[in-house]
């Protein structure tokens, strides 16, 4: 017997049957952060990079990213999420970001978080390029997801 979830018995990729599933209130929180020079850190934090505000662009990505993770990521079911929130924090040579995903249904909503982190970094790169094309997107993972059959999971770092 085949215990991965994505294959059929024959080997071939499938999306998994949630039908029979039990829904529940799921929700999944990733991080992710990006490093760069100081002067590119200091124009987002003033408002004042050359694209505008970086952050707020940003924000608003990694919602429509997360919205659009079944577009992105084959074998991901489309959901209708209740909510995704996008928080960013800075940090001495970077911005760090904190999604969350959530929604009431049959399977959970890791991939909408990080791909939600994943794409808020793409973004403040895209804006921020111009001062810094060096930066480095790094770190970019689930912390926690509840929900589900298999209840709560936290990062252990």
């Amino acid at each position: 017997m085949n215990t991965l979830t994505h294959l059929d018995e024959s080997g071939h990729a499938r999306m998994v049957d949630v039908g029979g599933k039990a829904e529940t209130q799921r929700v999944a929180i990733a991080a992710g952060r990006i490093r760069m020079n100081p002067a590119a850190l200091a124009a987002i934090r003033a408002g004042n990079a050359p694209k505008g505000d970086v952050l707020a662009a940003a924000r608003i990505a990694g919602i429509m990213a997360a919205k659009k993770t079944a577009e992105l990521i084959p074998l991901c079911h489309p959901l209708a999420l209740d909510a995704v929130t996008v928080e960013f924090s800075f940090e001495e040579d970077g911005v760090r970001v904190q999604t969350q995903a959530s929604l009431s249904g049959r399977t959970g909503v890791e991939m909408e978080a990080m791909t939600a982190a994943s794409i808020a970094l793409l973004t403040i790169y895209d804006m921020a390029k111009a001062l810094d094309k060096g930066m480095v997107i790094d770190g970019v993972r689930l912390i926690e997801k509840r929900g589900g059959k298999s209840g709560t999971w936290r990062s252990p770092a």
